[in-house]
Order: structure tokens, then sequence, then C-alpha cells
């Protein structure tokens, strides 16, 4: 068994909860922040189950910018800031 590192968003829209793993494009929701997040740990862990027994799940993690270390699979990405921003458009 190995650990995954990775990064979830999660933002209310209506009565539910989305939560998003942007590194892996991966997203899942919930009734609750807890269940949006366990809801993705769980997409997550089946998308590398199904990658693997594909043979591709070293070309997801390459892709993804993950590497292996041991018993952990990392992102090289590094969050530095998280914050909302606001932009000026001219659109109509």
């Amino acid at each position: 068994m190995r650990d995954l590192i990775t990064t979830a968003e999660i933002w209310k829209e209506g009565s539910m909860y989305t939560s998003y793993c942007p590194e892996l494009d991966i997203a899942s929701c919930g009734h609750t922040q807890e269940e949006a997040r366990k809801n993705l740990r769980e997409v997550i862990a089946i998308q590398l189950e199904e990658t693997e027994k594909l043979g591709t799940l070293d070309d997801l993690l390459n892709e993804s910018g993950y590497t292996r270390e041991g018993n952990v699979i990392k992102t090289g990405k590094k969050i530095v800031c998280f914050e909302e921003i606001r932009i000026p458009v001219s659109i109509q």
C-alpha cells in the first residue's frame, strides 16, 4: 500500500459540496464537506487501481507530475499561495 499526497478543493454548490483534485483532474461530490472529501478519496483510489490494472498508472502519475518515493507518491508541485482573485474583464 502506498500513500498519495494530493490537493483537494471543496466548495459548496447549492445544497451539495463539490470536491476536486486538480493534479489528477478528478471530481466528486457529497451532501457535506466530509462526504465530498471521502467520495473524492474513493474516486481517486478507484482511478489509480484501474489504471494500474491497465498498466498505465506510471504514465498517469508522470503526466500529472507525481513521483514515487518509497511508499509515498507525491507531486513536485508546491502550492505557495491559494487565494481568490478579482480580474476586471471587458465582456458583455
